[in-house]
């Protein structure tokens, strides 16, 4: 069992900057995968970025060019480092764990960005 625990979400004003954290408990083994995924009202889940264990980065579309994702693997923690916010990156994000074919997800933290 993994447990993860978000924290960083609020309330931000476009062109401001949110980060992230999200920590992992419990058994986690080497060569996971760690990830933030959104989701807004409305819409499906979906890929915001992902970080191997190795640092390999992967980055939605929308979010390339102003969103980071970082990890300490001494931790189990990954960051998100959210840059030049816009409206649309509203929603509740979740930190996802994937090793092996477990998967484990966070309980959310909202992000609002408005005016």
């Amino acid at each position: 069992q993994v447990q993860l625990v978000e924290s960083g979400g609020g309330l931000v004003q476009p062109g401001g900057s949110l980060r992230l954290s999200c920590a992992a408990s419990g058994t986690i083994f080497r060569g996971n995968i760690m990830g933030w995924y959104r989701q807004a009202p409305g819409k499906e889940r979906e890929l915001v970025a992902q970080i191997t264990s190795r640092g390999s980065t992967n980055l939605g579309d929308s979010v390339k060019g102003r969103f980071t994702i970082s990890r300490d693997n001494a931790k189990n923690t990954v960051y998100l480092q959210m840059n030049s916010l816009k409206p649309e990156d509203s929603a509740v994000y979740y930190c996802r764990l994937l090793q092996g074919t477990y998967i484990a997800w966070g309980q959310g933290t909202q992000v609002t960005v408005s005016s």
